[in-house]
């Protein structure tokens, strides 16, 4: 496991996938670069009107991985972050914040596109790919 996990989460630049499943269980995976960890439990990111934001709606769970090549496949590094929504709000400060930080960094036009901030709660954390160590560890 990193140093620190919220230093090693909000690295940029970084892309990250964000995996939901609706309430039926039909999946999603979209890639993100906003999300941001607040404290080593808590992620909040801002999405737009986008089947995310609807799975969520019906199912809290989602799991968050990041990737970074390496050499070789073995010697790839990430994490898999595996969160519940907790909050999602459609106006108000925190959507604000959210808007502004998407605006410095990738324009208005995106910005524009963000229609709820959502918060989550991290539940475990592992990595990108165990290989059998069984490395888990539950925040």
């Amino acid at each position: 496991m990193p140093k620190s996990l919220m230093e090693y989460f909000n690295q940029q630049p970084r892309l990250g996938v964000l995996s939901t499943a609706a309430g039926d269980g039909k999946p999603n995976v979209a890639y993100f670069g906003s999300p941001r960890m607040v404290d080593e439990k808590t992620v909040t990111m801002g999405l737009g009107k986008n089947r995310s934001l609807e799975n969520l709606q019906q199912n809290p769970f989602a799991v968050y991985m990041i990737m970074e090549p390496g050499p070789t496949m073995a010697e790839w590094r990430g994490l898999r972050i595996y969160m519940k929504m907790t909050a999602c709000e459609t106006f108000g400060k925190k959507l604000d914040y959210i808007r502004d930080n998407i605006a410095g960094a990738a324009g208005k036009a995106a910005a524009k596109q963000i229609q709820a901030a959502v918060t989550f709660e991290v539940q475990t954390v592992r990595p990108l790919a165990d290989f059998g160590q069984g490395w888990e560890a539950s925040i």
